[in-house]
């Protein structure tokens, strides 16, 4: 599918992009490329495919979620200048 001049001006508007006039070719050359592999890839025929969601079929490792850090609750409130029902208080920023 070929794209002429005016069709480039017309969607660079569109999508409120500033092109130069000398450019316009080289743009019109290069979005018919790609329109010419989207109809390309569009015939593709996909009926017996079944989607994915990851090329690769791979599973994520995780790892067990277990508790590794001791309770220091206490102690770091003890540093805290204002606190109230073990949480940190803090002066409003915002009004």
């Amino acid at each position: 599918m070929a794209l002429s001049p005016e069709e480039v001006k017309k969607i660079a508007f569109l999508a409120r992009l500033s092109i130069k006039e000398e450019n316009i070719e080289q743009y019109s050359q290069d979005l018919s490329v790609i329109l010419d592999l989207v109809e390309q890839m569009d015939a593709a025929n996909v009926d017996d495919i079944e989607p994915m969601a990851h090329p690769q079929d791979a599973m994520q490792r995780l790892r067990d979620d277990t508790v590794t850090e001791v309770n220091q609750r206490e102690k770091l409130m003890s540093n805290a200048p204002l606190q109230q029902d073990g949480l940190f208080l803090v002066p409003k920023v915002l009004d």
